[in-house]
């Protein structure tokens, strides 16, 4: 099995950089995401891995070769398009068929009259009907070989576009936010068929996509991507529960991660207001910093001076959760608590809370963005208030 790798890749467009040296390196059999909001650069990558754009700087690494000036045609990767891009003229099986025809078959032997008439041509042309049924088979799309894209659905086509990728036994497969066009009931089942098909095929796998719940559910490791910049590359649960910048926790997560400024106290405590919060070792006091908190860590707490004040904006009834959304004086955006229907039965738009933060739980921002290491803390043994 093949590796993969992207290294220091740079990329822009009329003097605006979009890519700012993006290393990427994908193991045998490893599946990565990479995510990010629109505009990030995401796609333009992917096209630079694919060939269909050239990096002003860096390089493209299949295999043991440097594919850094082969042609798409070269590079042997399979790429699923967002569209699927599928012939409409053509059948399933025949559009499936395409990629091994064009690279097994020459000019004359693909003509639709004569070119069964050629030398060979029968024989290579029963071995590619006979790989786009195995392929069909393994996804159980042989039933559809005769219709056309119109007559399918979302999910079908994007079966086909799949097949038609994987049937070239390609040394990389590059996919394009494939199931943006699906309904969402469609996408979570296609999660899961993908993966699979990843596990059985055992081909490097660069997955694009801007929806967070895709890339941490699929992905061996994860890639962030905030202007034309990779800020995190590590597996889903470090993305999520160790961000190494505070862009990447805003990015992911849903809800999204609470920020609180903060202020560093002459003794190194992180301060909210006049509220203390956690102690900051190392950094210089009157420093200021942001302190991250997931919505299913901060605590709700009867008002008090060892609290930070708020008040209920709005309840957001889940099933077996409830998220509290809680105005506090000073910050734009509401914070987000994440606790049970017994905690929030009491609650009501308007009632005065404090909120607290387990030093255990918290993430400390610096300045510029990067996380400030903090030294090992226990939890707090306080149970939250019954508010």
């Amino acid at each position: 099995m093949s590796t993969f790798g992207l290294r220091a890749i740079s990329k822009g467009f009329g003097g605006n950089p979009i890519l700012r040296s993006v290393t990427i390196e994908a193991e045998a059999g490893e599946f990565i995401a990479l995510v990010g909001p629109s505009g990030c650069g995401k796609s333009t990558l992917l096209r630079i891995a694919a060939g269909l754009e050239t990096a002003d700087e860096g390089q493209v690494v299949i295999g043991e070769r440097d594919a850094t000036d082969l042609g798409p045609g070269e590079r042997n990767v399979a790429m699923v398009f967002q569209s699927y891009a599928l012939y409409p003229h053509l059948t399933a099986g025949q559009n499936i068929a395409v990629p091994l025809a064009m690279r097994e078959l020459s000019a004359l032997q693909r003509l639709p009259i004569i070119g069964s008439a050629m030398p060979g041509a029968r024989g290579r042309a029963a071995d590619i009907g006979r790989r786009v049924g195995e392929m069909a088979v393994s996804l159980k799309i042989d039933h559809l070989l005769d219709r056309k894209p119109g007559a399918m659905s979302g999910g079908q086509r994007q079966r086909v576009a799949l097949a038609r990728a994987l049937v070239r036994r390609p040394d990389v497969f590059l996919m394009d936010e494939p199931l943006s066009n699906l309904d969402a009931n469609l996408r979570v089942h296609a999660r899961g068929e993908i993966v699979e098909l990843h596990r059985r095929t055992g081909v490097p796998t660069l997955y694009v996509t801007h929806d967070q719940a895709e890339a941490l559910s699929m992905a061996d490791r994860v890639a962030v991507m905030i202007g034309g910049r990779v800020l995190q590359l590590a597996s889903p649960q470090a993305i999520y529960d160790d961000p190494a910048h505070v862009e990447v926790a805003r990015f992911v997560g849903s809800p999204r991660i609470n920020l609180l400024p903060a202020t560093l106290d002459p003794a190194g405590i992180a301060r909210v207001g006049d509220v203390a919060i956690l102690p900051v070792p190392g950094a210089a006091p009157g420093e200021l910093v942001t302190i991250g908190v997931r919505p299913e860590h901060l605590v709700l707490r009867e008002v008090g001076a060892e609290a930070i004040p708020a008040r209920v904006g709005r309840l957001e009834y889940l099933g077996s959760e409830v998220l509290v959304f809680l105005d506090v004086e000073g910050l734009s955006d509401p914070c987000v608590a994440k606790v049970s229907p017994r905690q929030a039965a009491s609650l009501r738009a308007g009632t005065a809370l404090g909120l607290d933060v387990d030093p255990a739980h918290a993430l400390v921002f610096d300045g510029d963005g990067a996380r400030h290491p903090l030294p090992a803390v226990q939890p707090r043994r306080r149970e939250p208030a019954h508010v």
